[in-house]
């Protein structure tokens, strides 16, 4: 309203509020009767308009955006208005039911707006506040514990010995025997003969620190301590354990090494201490008992010689769409005795060089690969078998060439179906009579047997075995597995297992079994 208007105005409102002045017993003559000018009777005026707005808007209250005659589904605005009036109701129109959309607000209808969208957070606010009054207690109680996580944090935070490190731990329990074993074990005259069939009880332990300083790099860095001797201990033995470490239990670094991203498909590792079988995108298997190492090493430890020491390695796994089958190329160098002994040097022919590369292929339930390793002096071939010791561990001058192919699949959802794990190897050592070596294995795994979590399999193969060689240390074993495997805990395990060679050379040609079980912690 403009001065002018304002102006003309004012007569009549006088002329209208006249009586009201005269009859000083009603509060509207009372108001009037305290204005001494144009403007404040003009204010006055406005006012009265605003107060009359509002009465007739909370008479007719909008429900529904569609109640304006003027408002259509095309409208640029019209969403918003229908969230404004069906969620809020703080929006009014005109008494002949428009909402002049198109027409500019003065301040006091935006004043009015603004005062009916708060008197509904008002409402809104009181009734959350009904709610907290009603669950008071609940609301303390809850507000206690978050003070105690809290208190819990900063204690945590205050404590903790790093913000980039993670500490992982393993430790296993493990009885073993082989009841009819006439194989020598070690020791001289009758202690020999005394040990040869006792029951053993060992122990393996590993504390892995585990340091990212991107998310996506890796420090490694491995203590590890255990007290396994023949013949379960023993890297030559066809028994020798997956878990089984002999430091005289004394604790020893056996992981030092850093793995990097370069792009998104390509790892690279470096370090005084890393293992080759670990520097590969996956093994081609899934059975995995945990107990014998041959059947963890797909039947081929020629190639899976589990060579450890100063190296570097190349990881490449092809980036796809989550689900769909990938390759990968893997290649690394070990040097088994090359590290910490500058006298030979990691790069020397005596230094036990490792050469390992691996092509894969791999589905979301099955996998296949194939494996090469080139070796030389001081590193291992015959590894978990029944061979001389001349070819366990090439001596001055030789060289090794083992090939491997490994392939699985496995059921999408646990079944009577069990999953299906083979691989075989192949080895040539340069200056050797006793031909080439070979190994295989064939391997089954149920998952979730009699209780989720459970798993039991079975596995059976032949261990490194010369194919000419003279020597009984030198020609086949078969040798059988089976065990179940019960998951007390998401941490714990046990797991019970019987293995048999029914034609083993190293006991005189006599069968021999054994059984262990295995107690796993880990946190």
């Amino acid at each position: 309203m403009n001065p002018f208007q304002r102006m003309l105005l004012a007569p009549a409102a006088l002329g209208l509020v006249l009586p009201a002045v005269i009859a000083p017993e009603t509060a509207a003559a009372g108001e009037f009767a305290s204005l001494h000018s144009r403007e404040d009777i003009s204010a006055y005026m406005e006012q009265q308009e605003i107060d009359e707005l509002k009465a007739w808007r909370s008479k007719n209250q909008v429900t529904s955006v569609n109640q304006f005659s003027d408002i259509r589904p095309t409208d640029w605005a019209y969403q918003a208005l229908s969230n404004l009036v069906e969620k809020y109701g703080c929006v009014a129109g005109y008494p002949n039911g428009t909402y002049k959309g198109g027409q500019a607000m003065t301040r006091f209808e935006a004043a009015a707006l603004l005062n009916a969208c708060l008197d509904r957070v008002t409402e809104v606010t009181d009734e959350l506040q009904r709610l907290m009054d009603e669950f008071n207690k609940e609301l303390a109680v809850l507000k206690g514990r978050v003070d105690g996580l809290e208190a819990k944090v900063g204690t945590l935070e205050s404590q903790q010995f790093s913000t980039t490190t993670k500490l992982r731990g393993e430790a296993s329990f493990i009885i073993a025997g082989l009841p009819n074993n006439n194989a020598t074990v070690g020791g001289t005259g009758a202690d020999k003969n005394n040990r040869r069939n006792a029951t053993t009880f060992n122990y393996d332990y590993r504390l892995s620190f585990d340091t990212s300083y991107t998310g996506k790099d890796l420090l490694r860095g491995r203590l590890r301590s255990g007290n396994f001797t023949t013949p379960f201990g023993s890297s030559s033995n066809i028994f020798h354990l997956d878990k089984a470490t002999g430091t005289d239990s004394d604790v020893r670094i056996d992981r030092l090494f850093y793995t990097f991203p370069v792009g998104n498909e390509v790892k690279l590792t470096a370090g005084a201490l890393v293992r080759n079988t670990e520097l590969l995108s996956f093994r081609p298997q899934v059975y995995d008992s945990g107990l014998l190492d041959f059947f963890g090493l797909s039947g081929a430890t020629g190639t899976y010689n589990k060579a450890t020491g100063a190296g570097f390695g190349f990881q490449w796994k092809q980036n796809v769409k989550k689900g769909n089958p990938f390759l990968t190329f893997d290649a690394s160098y070990i040097s088994s005795r090359g590290f910490g002994d500058s006298s030979i040097g990691a790069f020397s022919e005596d230094s036990g060089i490792n050469v390992t590369t691996q092509l894969g292929a791999r589905g979301e339930n099955w996998g296949a690969a194939l494996a090469y390793r080139y070796g030389t002096e001081g590193s291992q071939v015959g590894r978990d078998g029944n061979l001389a010791s001349s070819l366990v561990s090439l001596t001055t001058g030789q060289t090794s060439n083992s090939v491997s192919i490994g392939a699985f699949w496995q059921p999408t959802d646990a079944s009577w179906m069990p999953s299906i794990s083979a691989g075989y190897g192949f080895s040539d050592v340069s200056g050797s009579s006793a031909g080439d070596i070979q190994s295989w294995m064939v391997g089954f795994q149920w998952k979730d047997v009699f209780q989720k979590g459970n798993s039991a399999g079975f596995a059976f193969g032949q261990a490194p075995f010369a194919s000419n060689a003279t020597s009984k240390q030198s020609s086949e074993s078969f040798l059988w597995e089976i065990f179940y495997k019960y998951q007390v805990t998401d941490k714990i395990s046990i797991t019970p297992g019987i293995f048999y060679a029914p034609s083993y050379q190293a006991a005189g040609g006599d069968s021999t079994w054994g059984g262990v079980i295995q107690t796993t912690f880990r946190f």
